[in-house]
């Protein structure tokens, strides 16, 4: 059996899970999430605690029992906290706004980028140059953050760019005579 799957999904205050056959779905003050099941992994409740079992003694199986618990954890800490992002943008006249559903980046290019958040991302910009992305969903959190980051990429020389809050960026050494 899987390392990552001996171990039980305790179901915190406030969040119902609900078994089907076909799916799994998480609801709680964050939202609901429903992620689809698997035949190879044997969901069980034991008061509170979700079990994962592979179906057989198949090599797929002990993979996806270990996969399953945690897509299935991530949906209840997503309903529960959430997840959060955070982008730094390093650069002259470097800055973002966040208006709403959307987020206004100027990051040296000669016109705005304007990038709409989907329903149920929130984003905020507590600094001219801090963007914080919120939401239930830890796929799409990483993936809107991921397309941010990709407006403008750190480059090598002298850092400027669009980075995550705890990335280290290697600085090259310009060229010598």
């Amino acid at each position: 059996m899987s390392r990552v799957a001996k171990s039980p999904v305790v179901i915190p205050q406030g969040v119902e899970v609900t078994l089907q056959a076909e799916k799994i779905s998480v609801k709680g003050t964050g939202g609901t999430l429903s992620q689809a099941q698997n035949a190879l992994v044997t969901v069980a409740n034991d008061n509170g605690k979700l079990t994962f079992v592979p179906a057989n003694e198949s090599r797929e199986a002990n993979a996806m029992s270990g996969t399953m618990r945690q897509l299935v954890n991530n949906m209840v800490v997503g309903v529960s906290k959430g997840f959060e992002k955070k982008l730094t943008l390093i650069g002259v006249g470097y800055k973002a706004a966040a208006q709403g559903a959307k987020l206004n980046l100027a990051v040296g290019y000669s016109h705005p980028v304007n990038i709409d958040m989907p329903a149920g991302i929130t984003v905020a910009t507590p600094a001219p140059t801090e963007i914080v992305i919120k939401g239930a969903d830890r796929q799409r959190v990483g993936q809107i953050a991921a397309e941010i980051r990709a407006v403008r990429p750190p480059e090598p020389y002298k850092g400027k760019g669009i980075r995550y809050a705890d990335e280290k960026i290697t600085i090259k050494e310009t060229k010598k005579k």
